[in-house]
């Protein structure tokens, strides 16, 4: 199993309440794991998911999880939520 896959294995673990926010998720990956798994967004500076993490985070939950960009967060879809798409707003 990749680093990248068991990375995004981890961030699906993570979900609390049905939502998983971006921020939360790099800083920790970033604390624990240098920058391995981030890097710094040249545009404002922040602290951004890699990549290739978050291609294979999207594998692990297409169909089941959406980006709420207000929010910059994923968030699991309801029960009888019908899935539309990766993003939503």
């Amino acid at each position: 199993m990749s680093d990248n896959k068991k990375m995004a294995e981890w961030m699906l673990s993570q979900f609390k309440k049905g939502w998983l926010y971006q921020e939360d998720v790099a800083y920790e990956l970033e604390k624990n794991h240098g920058m391995d798994y981030v890097y710094e967004n040249e545009r404002n500076g922040n602290l951004a998911i890699s990549k290739p993490l978050l291609r294979e985070f999207r594998k692990l939950t297409e169909g089941t999880v959406v980006w709420d960009r207000y929010e910059k967060a994923w968030r699991q879809l309801e029960e009888g939520e019908k899935y539309e798409g990766r993003s939503e707003y």
